[in-house]
């Protein structure tokens, strides 16, 4: 997204639809271990975190549910800074920041700072049934440190 700032002409109702998609994701990804968030995906959707790629709803639910193999976590994905830009109807070019607090553990964990900083950088588009999801979804790491992030990789950087 190469926009000039204050040149953004998102219409309201689609930053609201792309921001209920990432919140819906986010909080299944947190309280739930992601058990749902492939379905957020289209037939073809990519995510990606660093250099761990997941190519379809198929492969995300697996890394999902590699994650939730692992043992006690609690994580806060927390994103800001969102920017929609609509390409047509059904077409959205989605950039924010997301800042990840996790631990292994159960909760109440020691406050820390956050394990990770990345661009969120996605390709949105609504299916015929009226409902986003996503084309494309990649994490690109800008801060890491503390915690180890939970990519099957090991690093997201």
């Amino acid at each position: 997204m190469h926009e000039q700032p204050g040149r953004s002409s998102t219409a309201p109702d689609l930053l609201l639809a792309i921001g209920a998609l990432l919140a819906d994701y986010w909080y299944d990804v947190d309280h739930h271990w992601g058990r749902h968030a492939h379905l957020l995906y289209t037939g073809q959707g990519v995510f990606s975190i660093g250099d761990d790629r997941m190519d379809g709803p198929g492969a995300v639910q697996a890394f999902y549910k590699w994650r939730e193999g692992r043992g006690a976590r609690e994580a806060r994905h927390v994103i800001s800074n969102l920017r929609v830009i609509g390409q047509g109807d059904d077409r959205a070019d989605v950039d924010c920041i997301l800042c990840l607090y996790a631990a292994d553990g159960v909760p109440v964990l020691e406050s820390r700072p956050p394990i990770l900083i990345a661009d969120e950088i996605a390709q949105c588009v609504r299916g015929a049934d009226g409902l986003w999801r996503f084309a494309s979804h990649f994490l690109k790491p800008v801060f890491a440190g503390g915690a180890p992030i939970t990519t099957p990789s090991g690093a997201a950087a």
